[in-house]
């Protein structure tokens, strides 16, 4: 469909979501991002966030994303994610549980590095968490 953007979202487990929409924003380490169809090529760093697929006027798919690539192509838009969650069906629980680990991860933060991104990390699962 010439109107439409062909999207992928896949984590090293699994191709997640595969669709034509109309737009998609993704959490670009600069800031976010919003690719629709005919986009100028690019390949992005993506930061701890939530991908947003919208299609119909509306938001209809989430997906928590930490870290990892978006690179947009002719083809369409792939998203390469280190990790990622779909959020119509993760628990609450399950964001809290992850929350408690990421912060058990910035207790133990060793040096400067490592107490940084460990703080991204809880901030962008408080962020999810919140949104639940």
């Amino acid at each position: 469909m010439a109107d439409k953007l062909h999207f992928e979202l896949v984590s090293p487990e699994r191709l997640l979501f595969s669709a034509d929409v109309e737009m998609v924003v993704v959490p670009g380490a600069e800031g976010d991002l919003g690719v629709l169809v005919d986009h100028a090529p690019l390949v992005a760093l993506l930061r701890a966030g939530m991908v947003e697929v919208h299609d119909g006027g509306k938001v209809t798919a989430r997906h928590f994303v930490r870290g990892g690539f978006a690179q947009v192509t002719p083809e369409g838009l792939t998203v390469l994610a280190e990790e990622a969650l779909d959020m119509a069906t993760t628990s609450k629980a399950a964001l809290e549980a992850k929350l408690q680990d990421a912060q058990a991860t910035l207790e133990a933060a060793a040096d400067d590095n490592q107490r940084i991104a460990a703080e991204a990390h809880v901030a962008a699962i408080k962020e999810v968490v919140d949104a639940a």
